[in-house]
């Protein structure tokens, strides 16, 4: 049996969300086996920086936080429910990716 395997990455995780819930409608809609949305780790990604663009003066840092959110979503293969997800519509700054998988 093959699945189609979802990955969403954001940093909004609001987008992240939304996503993910118009995904879930469209699965409860058709009928389709669906699991998930399934949280993977948060990376955080951490720049610190010198305040002072010379280097002289008091040492003061700023420290620059950037968190990507991931969620994980397996579908059951129908050709209805794949094209509907296929509309929805993205917003800018997420990153999807599916792919069919056997299980």
């Amino acid at each position: 049996m093959q699945k189609a395997r979802i990955k969403l990455a954001s940093i909004d995780i609001n987008k992240v969300n939304t996503v993910c819930t118009s995904i879930m409608d469209i699965a409860d809609k058709t009928g389709v086996d669906c699991r998930g949305p399934i949280p993977l780790p948060t990376k955080k990604l951490k720049i610190t920086t010198r305040k002072s663009p010379c280097g002289d003066g008091k040492a003061s840092w700023e420290r620059y936080e950037a968190r990507v959110h991931k969620r994980l979503i397996d579908l059951g293969i129908d050709e209805r429910a794949l094209k509907l997800v296929m509309r929805v519509p993205i917003p800018e700054g997420l990153n999807i990716e599916i792919e069919m998988i056997d299980t």
